[in-house]
């Protein structure tokens, strides 16, 4: 069978550049989707993606659809007449001409046929309309009188299947080969003789790199350049790059200079401003101090580049002198002062203001130190302060520079650098995998800063809900544990939410708010072991035997991992779910104790020994909370477990014998209990 590569190109107005990839990601892959499930084979594929063009190049398509056998089960013999020409009648054909099927339950008539396969070229209009429909787009416009709706105005079609082109009418586009260069350097079409032509031709003349990934590759070399000319490092962020390459056809870097006088404005702010607003790439010394250069990507090769240059400088010198004023004159106001006037700024309706909020979180933050045996005063006075940059103009303007700028006011204000470290860091983490705070008051404000919310979110009653989040509490919760968890700090979540909700005022649910954040936090483990590989198993077997302190429960699902790698694992997990079936039938004997006299077999006096013995062994490792260590002593039990299960019969006639052997049982099960309900794991 034939094949040619297929093109298309829709080309608009100049796209959104944060949704760039993500459009360009989900045009080829419903086009691709779309043609596996019609069973038509291809090899390569190429997406390409630029400002004024969503493209897909499909190799070696089948230029016909395979042909599909058809069998369709229709009445049983033994059926009315009528019944059997009505099937007849629903498949085109005669009832004389249907095929007798025999199946263990009897013969039924059938009808088989084969359906011939459509070409190829009169499903792809269908494939590419589907494709465009489905794209992620929030919102749609209109443009001039049309009723048609897209992200941007539609330009022009280009659909071309080899050397021909597919005939289609799309978003009120006819489709044909011509294409468009450069909007500058070749505002022209350019005719594409055949699909394979269409990145070459695009370079050349059109000025277009076409294919994202290679003009993304381009840009950071270039810049990477620029910044190595100035005798220090261009830093890239990954999103503006991605964002950069997506506001340019034909990129070049070039650089520009502002006023050392600015350098005296926090880098990050003057970072900000040059990122966010205008989208440039800065660099910094061999010291990783700013320099005063920002490297811009213009989309044209200019003949006079100075002049692009010093456009970009004049852009950029009102931005960096308005930080300039907004951070001396918010140093002229102590961030002390700030902290009274949000009582002005509600924080949510029913929790109070801002400084109610700030407040609490003073309170909570020493309370947390007391209990970490650090400075508590530092603490208290950190959190106090924490929120006073909200009302900074620098804050107001760069609204992610909060707590950053709190930190830099507070050393201004003469504060210890501990509580303006803390400032800075009581929003970490912001996201997964990001740095946690450090600094012993920066980890006390920042559990209690999300504590502070989560327990007066709950206390409201207003918790998560399904995809709603409003006041990101899963996130709140996650940072929470990454905390206590990767800082190895000992303090019980429980004992941490009460105490936050004993510090709001009137909370309508304050009675069971403790217990359901405490429920709520433990559950957002279970998605962050499994995000590092952890069996949900292991987690269930842990949070059965309900630990509230992070550090320890990360110890136990660490040490029940571990646990399953064992060959005696799945015997004394089986073991563990009979026992504890035993034991959830006869719950009135369960608290007996062993009396050693009443032991007989063999096989139960040597668990007995065993259990009694490994009491004493396992309980240091237990006692330093080596988890790991008490399971693997616990593993020796296996064979007395497995020989007292074939030969002794737990619920004996003889009642005392049979509360002897269930006494056994449990402290048997007691013992693993101590770490986890090892009943819960797959075996």
């Amino acid at each position: 069978m034939s094949t040619r590569d297929f093109l298309v190109e829709l080309g608009t107005e100049e796209l959104p550049p944060k949704a760039l990839k993500s459009l360009s990601a989900a045009f080829t892959k419903g086009i691709v989707d779309a043609l596996s499930k019609a069973n038509i084979s291809f090899e390569g594929v190429t997406s390409y993606a630029a400002p004024r063009r969503l493209a897909v190049k499909i190799s070696a398509v089948s230029s016909q659809q395979p042909d599909s056998d058809i069998e369709k089960r229709g009445p049983s013999c033994k059926a009315p007449q009528k019944a059997i020409d009505g099937f007849a009648r629903s498949c085109g054909i005669e009832s004389s001409a249907l095929q007798v099927l025999e199946t263990d339950k009897g013969d039924y008539y059938v009808y088989r046929t084969t359906e011939k396969g459509a070409d190829t070229v009169s499903l792809l209009p269908t494939f590419v309309q589907d494709a465009i429909n489905a794209l992620p787009i929030p919102k749609r416009m209109r443009w001039g009188a049309s009723r048609i709706e897209f992200v941007r105005p539609s330009k022009w079609l280009v659909m071309l299947f080899g050397d021909e082109v597919v005939p289609a009418t799309i978003l009120g586009l006819t489709s044909g080969r011509k294409t468009r260069g450069h909007r500058f350097h070749y505002n022209h079409d350019i005719e594409l003789m055949a699909a394979s032509e269409y990145e070459d031709k695009l370079l050349s003349p059109g000025f277009v790199i076409a294919d994202f990934a290679i003009r993304r590759a381009k840009i950071e070399t270039q810049v990477i350049a620029a910044g190595t000319k100035l005798g220090g490092a261009a830093e890239i962020d990954s999103e503006l790059l991605d964002e950069v390459t997506a506001l340019n056809e034909w990129p070049v870097a070039l650089t520009g200079r502002f006023e050392e006088r600015f350098l005296d404005v926090p880098a990050e702010a003057l970072i900000l401003s040059m990122k966010e607003n205008q989208k440039y790439f800065h660099a910094v010394d061999t010291n990783n101090k700013l320099l005063p250069y920002f490297i811009t990507v213009a989309n044209i090769k200019s003949k006079d580049p100075q002049q692009v240059i010093e456009g970009n400088e004049k852009v950029i010198r009102p931005r960096l002198a308005d930080a300039a004023f907004f951070f001396e004159t918010d140093k002229k106001t102590t961030l002390e002062s700030r902290v009274e006037k949000l009582s002005s700024v509600v924080f949510q309706n029913q929790l109070g203001t801002v400084y109610d909020k700030a407040t609490r979180i003073s309170e909570l933050a020493g309370y947390i130190a007391g209990q970490l045996g650090t400075d508590v005063s530092h603490a208290k006075r950190a959190g106090y302060l924490a929120k006073g940059d909200l009302l900074s103009d620098m804050v107001f303007e760069f609204t992610d520079l909060q707590g950053l700028m709190g930190y830099h006011y507070a050393l201004h204000d003469g504060e210890p650098e501990e509580v303006a470290s803390a400032i800075n860091e009581q929003y970490l983490p912001k996201f997964a995998g990001d740095d946690l705070p450090q600094s012993d008051a920066g980890i006390a404000v920042a559990l209690a800063d999300r504590l502070d919310t989560l327990t007066g979110l709950f206390g409201i009653k207003q918790p998560p809900t399904g995809s709603k989040d409003p006041f990101a509490l899963r996130r709140a919760s996650l940072g929470t544990l990454r905390i206590l968890i990767e800082n190895k700090l000992s303090l019980d979540l429980k004992d941490l939410v009460t105490k936050a909700v004993s510090l709001h005022a009137n909370l309508p649910a304050a009675d069971t708010a403790a217990a359901q954040v405490t429920d709520f936090m433990l559950e957002r483990l279970r998605a962050w072991y499994e995000d590092k590989g952890v069996s949900i198993d292991s987690y269930l077997a842990v949070v059965a035997v309900r630990p509230t302190q992070p550090l320890d429960f990360d110890k136990r699902v660490n040490a029940v991992n571990s646990f399953k790698m064992l060959p005696q694992a799945a015997s004394l997990a089986a073991a563990n779910k009979r026992v504890s079936n035993i034991l959830s039938k006869n719950k009135t004997n369960a608290n007996l104790t062993v009396d050693a006299s009443l032991l007989s077999q063999a096989e139960e006096i040597t668990l007995h020994n065993s259990v009694e013995a490994l009491q004493k062994r396992a309980q240091p490792f237990f006692d330093a909370g080596d988890y790991t260590s008490a399971l693997a002593e616990l593993a020796s039990l296996q064979s007395d477990v497995d020989a007292f299960f074939d030969s002794v019969m737990v619920m004996a006639e003889e009642e005392n014998v049979r509360n002897n052997r269930i006494a056994l049982l449990s402290n048997l099960r007691g013992l693993f209990l101590r770490t986890a309900d090892i009943s819960l794991l797959n075996s």
